[in-house]
């Protein structure tokens, strides 16, 4: 009976420091889905985040959890996980959240969580433990989901050009002003759906390593769905200016038709992502969305050396994360 206490304790324990690492996703991801709209003034900071938070959440009602399942159960192999890799995996991406948060560099909270989840199983069974195939479609959209970001950025302001290039620049300004609420609202409803199943997949796989959920289960207990939507939202709510600095105006100056380009090409990216069951980091796509947006202009328009540290802090993000959850896994071995 004691050690089913403290077993629960543990897992109650880790249930609340993935909350925590939601919380803190939604924090550090806010940027991605407001920056645009604040930086081009449609919104003022405290309505933007509101705004946010709400499509955060309203995500729960539209998308299937796919991505939940990728993460609960299509990266690492059955019988592997158990608290000590839970708690690792946790340890190194709440740790360069933290790092990356303070720097004000975007670096992606998803493959963060990925990158901890891959150093704490190596830690305790090795590079055969983990599923390849979960592995490499995550790894393939670091560079798939900017790219197409990218792309659907530029081609949406290049036809928005081309539709709209007889009508006078301050008639066009007020239309995408009111139109850039709907694409931020989408992109909004992308983040919600594509990031808080991260946590809620690894809230489940904690759950089936310590026998509270059955591994046939097709969907986790409602309370984590419910949970980790909430937690995202109010992670939003409170935002993360420095990084919403960073993505509004130092990578490049946005109008409102801009910013209508970029977050309707990230939001289209983040919805086929989701609905394909990857995890991929918005931080990327949106990024990706703005300096194709940018380089429509002329390339002088984006500031690559901002965006090329921003790469930089991708390339690292999973090696990185990775190494300080292999320390949390050891460490924990000791605590419980």
């Amino acid at each position: 009976m004691q050690n089913m206490q403290a077993a629960l304790w543990v897992v109650v324990l880790l249930v609340v420091l993935a909350l925590a690492f939601d919380f803190m996703n939604g924090f550090h991801d806010a940027a991605n889905s407001i920056a645009t709209v604040v930086s081009t003034g449609v919104l003022k900071p405290a309505q933007a985040v509101l705004f946010a938070a709400f499509f955060n959440v309203v995500a729960i009602f539209i998308f299937h959890l796919s991505v939940a399942a990728t993460v609960g159960k299509g990266i690492v192999q059955p019988g592997v996980v158990d608290t000590n890799v839970v708690f690792g995996a946790l340890a190194g991406a709440v740790s360069w959240n933290v790092i990356t948060w303070y720097y004000g560099i975007p670096s992606s909270s998803s493959h963060a969580l990925i990158g901890g989840i891959v150093g704490a199983v190596m830690a305790k069974a090795g590079a055969g433990a983990l599923i390849s195939a979960g592995i490499i479609k995550t790894v393939v959209f670091i560079f798939v989901s900017p790219v197409l970001g990218f792309l659907l950025g530029s081609l949406m302001m290049v036809l928005v050009a081309n539709l709209f290039k007889r009508s006078r620049p301050s008639k066009v300004d007020k239309w995408f002003r009111r139109l850039q609420l709907v694409s931020a609202g989408a992109y909004s409803l992308g983040h919600g759906g594509n990031d808080a199943q991260k946590t809620i997949g690894i809230i489940w796989m904690l759950l089936v390593a310590t026998g509270y959920v059955s591994a046939t289960d097709a969907s986790p207990p409602t309370w984590t769905i419910v949970c980790c939507y909430a937690a995202i939202g109010m992670g939003t709510m409170f935002g993360g200016w420095r990084i919403v600095k960073t993505m509004g105006q130092k990578i490049t100056k946005l109008k409102p038709v801009g910013g209508f380009c970029a977050e309707t090409g990230g939001a289209l990216t983040l919805f086929l992502a989701t609905a394909l069951g990857i995890p991929v980091s918005t931080t990327h796509t949106i990024t990706g969305a703005i300096v194709g947006v940018g380089s429509t202009q002329r390339a002088s328009a984006v500031r690559w050396g901002v965006a090329g540290n921003i790469i930089w802090a991708w390339v690292l993000t999973i090696p990185a994360s990775a190494f300080v959850a292999s320390i949390a896994y050891w460490f924990s071995l000791q605590i419980f």
